[in-house]
């Protein structure tokens, strides 16, 4: 009879936030898939909580994936376990729940901490409908395309972002969206808990010196519905069109992205691009 596989939520700072249906869950499953075992052992001993552990990581996903769906299909039960929160949410978990669904094999949800929507929570910004964002991509191109690509987003958008890269960061979210309500949120449930509630362009000129430390989580409020539509020019269209290509965007996808922020057709664009 085939296994289970408990996708178990972990503390994201203060460990008493684990609840006692997750140490349970750890303590009875055969084995643990975690992100870094290491981090999950001061867990585990922390609970008193002796239990064989199997490393899960973007680099080893694929093949270890199949490891554990064919242990767990020979009867044993598994928990996956982040370094903390909810396993899954922007993270290589999510192709393991694939697999298990792939094979037929059950999976249940142990639910715990998410920073995602503890900093969401505490963000003093509307909270009835958000889109989480992840992490940006350091890639300056994949970056602008997917800042574009919010431009008009009406809803709370949620991003994950490292200190070291924060301070460019905070200059290209004030480039492509303006003046808007930012919530800096930090060391959720830890000692250094804080959240600034600011602005994009505040958040630029004093919060860009490198000074913000620990896990960082991002909660910009979204295009409002009175605002203005900006009304472009075909040439301010095929201007921007060209900034995108001078930053290494093929023609035709600089031409896609400035219709969608100007209004203009693609074809129309492309057309003076080439000409």
């Amino acid at each position: 009879m085939s296994g289970i596989l408990y996708v178990t939520g972990t503390p994201i700072g203060n460990l008493s936030d684990l609840s006692p249906r997750a140490a349970q869950t750890l303590e009875s499953v055969d084995f643990i898939a975690a992100e870094d075992t290491r981090v999950t052992l001061k867990l585990l001993n922390h609970l008193g909580i002796k239990k064989p552990m199997v490393s899960y990581f973007e680099h080893n996903k694929r093949e270890r994936g199949e490891i554990i769906c064919q242990r767990i299909e020979q009867g044993e039960n598994c928990a996956i376990v982040t370094d903390a929160g909810m396993p899954c949410i922007s993270d290589p978990g999510e192709d393991l729940i694939r697999l298990c669904a792939e094979r037929g094999i059950r999976t249940v949800v142990i639910p715990g901490p998410s920073a995602v929507i503890t900093a969401l929570a505490v963000s003093g910004l509307e909270t009835g409908r958000f889109c989480f964002e992840g992490f940006l991509s350091v890639n300056k191109k994949s970056r602008g395309e997917h800042l574009q690509s919010l431009k008009n987003e009406k809803r709370t958008m949620i991003f994950y972002e490292a200190p070291h890269k924060l301070p460019a960061t905070l200059r290209d979210l004030l480039a492509a969206f303006g003046d808007r309500k930012l919530s800096i949120v930090r060391e959720i449930t830890k000692v250094h808990e804080e959240v600034l509630r600011t602005t994009t362009a505040y958040a630029a000129e004093h919060y860009a010196d490198g000074s913000i430390k620990g896990e960082i989580v991002l909660v910009l409020e979204g295009k409002k519905q009175e605002e203005e539509t900006e009304a472009y020019t075909l040439e301010q269209a095929v201007a921007l069109a060209k900034e995108l290509a001078a930053d290494g965007m093929r023609t035709t996808d600089a031409a896609k992205q400035a219709a969608a922020v100007t209004g203009y057709k693609k074809n129309e664009i492309y057309k003076e691009l080439t000409t």
